[in-house]
């Protein structure tokens, strides 16, 4: 079967298409953070002392850092994705992000590597954000890698349309 990414030669053996539509992939993600935010938020009222804004932030970090760990940890992890023939909710997330951005499902390597790196030292490092003492340095962390993720990654789109290859 041939997939619906460009560039339309790209290769990609035993690719399976989305069982999921975008709508149902879009109310799962926004239900879950939902429930994220909403239980986060309903916790840190429990606990005396901390501010309004200081609550918004831990829900802010705890969903951000579990949209890194959960997703793009699958992404960084899963190799083949693109083969998912069960409907399984992670790899339909994928399936239907490279269409947008086909540099996902031919795995290119400073892709694979911002979003590892950002699964395994980006999502924890939020997560603490929202517990711990400290988390003002955290939070600085967290966001000076967001920022740096996200230069790099435009920065590879413009390398490529300067090649010709966008």
């Amino acid at each position: 079967m041939s997939h619906p990414y460009v560039p339309r030669d790209l290769n990609l053996v035993d690719y399976a298409p989305n069982l999921l539509s975008p709508s149902t992939i879009l109310a799962a993600y926004g239900l879950a953070s939902l429930f994220v935010v909403s239980l986060i938020r309903v916790i840190s009222g429990k606990v005396p002392k901390i501010s309004k804004t200081d609550r918004w932030l831990m829900c802010w970090w705890a969903f951000t850092g579990l949209t890194h760990i959960i997703l793009e940890g699958y992404f960084a992890f899963s190799p083949e994705f693109y083969k998912d023939k069960s409907g399984f909710y992670l790899a339909e997330v994928w399936k239907e992000y490279s269409k947008g951005d086909s540099r996902y499902a031919a795995r290119d390597a400073g892709v694979v590597a911002v979003e590892g790196i950002t699964a395994v030292l980006e999502g924890p490092a939020s997560l603490l954000s929202v517990c711990y003492s400290y988390r003002k340095i955290v939070q600085l962390y967290s966001s000076v890698c967001n920022f740096s993720w996200a230069a790099l990654w435009h920065c590879c789109i413009f390398y490529d349309f300067l090649l010709g290859r966008r």
